[in-house]
């Protein structure tokens, strides 16, 4: 009886693991006693279960590609899905998840760059358009459009995170929106959008996603003949373990879960209003400063009929869930969809730049034209700046880029450049700082995890990837200052009413050259009309000069007249003592402001003594007293009547006296300060 027991304790004990992973008949996708669950793991090239599909790395071998999710972490790019073709002229089956890295930590050239590809995931979808928000070390995929050639059919939304450390995708499925400052109704289903534009803050533990459209190609049961509806509402996702005040679910300095928590924002100031439009296919960027928590700017973009103009930018206030517009000036690029755009910090921070490349205008319907220049909006002025250019080797123009920053380099991966374009790279370099296009990326050494700016590495809410950045020349002739920094128009240029623009000013640094000098200071704020971004005089910076200057002058003479009435006052008094006790003492008390003679004789310097009649008033000689004692002595002087100023001052010198008996006053010193001086020099 045991042995039997035993043998069929070994066959349970071999066959009970085979039931977990057997497709019997291969009819079934799990095993008959059930499916293991778990997060999607990378496999190796030989692993497979059931009729789950072999995973295998991504093909960075392509002919185009264009449309995708990326985000840069720590000194890498991560891209995933959007667009490829493996040949030109390829207009189907162009949606993919493949799934690559760019190391931005090592110089490459362009037409080889240091990229990876890494397992196609099974579970998240092949999408386009989508945003791929990035903590310090989970990406999170949102939103996208699945395939038109061949048509998929969209499944309810479900949040994939992928952690970097481990490689891992996890599914956050079911994800509902929670109430707060100016949104909607908490509990809602999150939907997935299409083209709209993202922007991530790890800093802050946030991501975001305005505008967009829904179809049907992005929400389940929607009829292809139903048109699609535009948004115009901010999606919020709190990263998990952060807070969030905004949100009430958040309240009391509480933390998100694992999948995070969501917030549709719909009633932000103007964004209910008809001056608000809804949109697709622009640009969010964030700018620190001026709001507690930084701006949002949303560039560009628009509907099958109208489009966004660039002369006008919507201005999202983060920490109180607010939209406001603000307008540019300088000549402002023409209307576009899907460019991409990077901001870069100028060391001392007085001065945003963002830098928006590419895109395409759809007007007329059927003629799309791409984009290939470049502009910079620079902020806090609000200003546009067209880059010139000319002679480089420009890279075809593109729509649907991704653009990433890092050691001061604008980085470009993808774009669509048209049914007429061959097979190309891909991947082109724009220094930011010399304006110009580069063969190769230059990896720069030093700098820390965020690629700060090194007068900003102990602040977080300083820009990622604006390390090695200066401010361009160009840009100097606008907003004044140096490569450093130190821009002299530190406010809009055309007049800000309200938000954080009016009431808020940039995060600005102090920046130390080598030998710890300051190397740039900020400079007076500036706020007027003007219709141009020229390079012409600061006005505001000249009258704001000249009046501190005039204060400066008359700060030094009202100190110069102090001092001057405080020495004069100091002799009256002195002298004023030596006559009183001249007339209370001994008849033959010495003089303390009479000569005495070389031979020490009796003899006064002059003809003889004069001394004013004081109470005859200024200039008045009414009285005159002579020293008839031969053995230097003072004779007695009448009641009333002062001595000479001068202690050392000879006796014929008397009638010169500015003092004459009457005390000083600081109001004559300013009116008359020679005369003061004769006095305190002559004694």
């Amino acid at each position: 009886m045991y042995p039997r027991l035993s043998l069929m304790t070994i066959l349970l004990v071999l066959t009970l693991p085979l039931l977990y992973e057997t497709s019997w008949i291969d009819m079934a996708s799990v095993g008959i006693i059930g499916a293991k669950a778990g997060v999607i793991k990378p496999l190796d090239d030989g692993a497979a279960t059931g009729r789950l599909q072999k995973r295998v790395d991504t093909d960075t071998d392509v002919c185009n590609r264009w449309a995708g999710q990326s985000a840069l972490v720590n000194g890498t790019i991560y891209y995933y899905g959007g667009h490829s073709t493996t040949e030109s002229g390829q207009m189907n089956d162009t949606w993919s998840n493949d799934f690559f890295t760019v190391d931005l930590t090592e110089s490459w050239d362009i037409s080889s760059p240091t990229i990876k590809g890494l397992p196609r995931p099974s579970g998240p979808p092949a999408v386009a358009n989508g945003f791929l928000w990035h903590s310090y070390d989970s990406l999170y995929l949102y939103g996208g459009i699945v395939s038109d050639k061949p048509v998929a059919i969209p499944e309810p939304y479900t949040l994939w995170e992928y952690q970097i450390q481990t490689g891992n995708w996890i599914e956050h499925s079911n994800p509902k929106t929670s109430q707060g400052n100016n949104s909607q109704p908490g509990n809602q289903p999150v939907q997935r959008t299409g083209e709209g534009a993202g922007v991530s803050i790890p800093e802050l533990g946030r991501g975001y996603y305005f505008a967009g459209h829904l179809d049907a190609y992005t929400t389940p049961g929607w009829s292809i003949q139903t048109p699609r509806i535009y948004l115009k509402s901010l999606l919020e996702f709190t990263y998990p373990g952060q807070s969030h005040d905004g949100v009430e679910s958040l309240a009391g300095g509480k933390t998100a879960g694992s999948g995070g928590v969501w917030r549709n924002v719909t009633q932000g100031g103007i964004q209910d209003q008809n001056k608000f439009p809804s949109r697709a296919d622009g640009v969010l960027v964030h700018v620190p400063g001026f709001g507690a928590q930084g701006i949002l700017l949303s560039i560009a973009g628009g509907q099958e009929k109208s489009y966004s103009q660039m002369n006008l930018i919507d201005v999202y206030d983060i920490a109180t869930s607010t939209w406001y517009k603000q307008s540019t000036s300088g000549t402002a690029p023409g209307i576009r969809v899907n460019p991409c755009a990077v901001a870069a910090s100028a060391p001392d921070g007085s001065s945003t730049n963002i830098y928006m490349y590419g895109g395409q205008n759809l007007i007329p319907y059927g003629q799309q034209t791409q984009y290939d220049d470049m502009w910079v909006l620079t902020v806090p002025s609000f200003t546009w700046v067209e880059v010139d250019t000319d002679g480089q080797s420009v890279p075809p123009a593109r729509v649907g880029a991704s653009c990433s920053i890092w050691d001061g380099q604008m980085v470009v991966v993808g774009g669509y450049t048209g049914p007429d374009l061959s097979c190309e790279s891909g991947f082109y370099v724009f220094s930011l700082k010399d304006l110009k296009w580069q063969n190769n990326f230059n990896a720069l050494s030093g700098g820390n995890f965020q690629n700060q700016q090194p007068s900003q590495e102990k602040d977080p809410a300083g820009l990622s990837g604006s390390y090695g950045y200066e401010v361009p020349g160009s840009v100097q002739s606008v907003i004044g200052g140096n490569s450093l920094g130190g821009a002299t128009i530190t406010a809009p240029a055309q007049t800000v009413t309200e938000g954080p623009l009016a009431t808020g000013k940039a995060i600005t640094y102090t920046v130390t050259d080598s030998n710890g000098a300051i190397s740039t200071q900020t400079g007076t704020s500036f706020s007027g009309d003007t219709n141009n971004g020229g390079g012409g005089p600061n006005i505001g910076a000249i009258v704001a000069g000249v009046v501190a200057g005039c204060f400066a002058v008359l700060a030094a003479y009202l100190g110069f007249c102090a001092w001057v009435y405080r020495r004069q006052l100091a002799l009256y008094k002195n002298h004023v003592a030596m006559a009183q006790r001249a007339a209370a003492g001994a008849p033959h008390e010495k003089s303390s402001f009479l000569p005495s003679s070389t031979n020490g004789s009796s003899q006064p310097t002059g003809k003889g003594t004069s001394i004013t009649d004081q109470s005859s008033g200024i200039g008045a000689a009414s009285t005159r007293l002579t020293a008839t004692n031969s053995n230097d002595v003072v004779p007695r002087l009448p009641a009333g009547v002062l001595p000479p100023a001068g202690g050392n001052s000879s006796v014929n010198s008397s009638n010169d006296d500015l003092l004459v008996g009457q005390e000083p006053s600081f109001v004559g010193v300013l009116l008359n300060p020679r005369r003061s001086l004769r006095v305190i020099n002559r004694d």
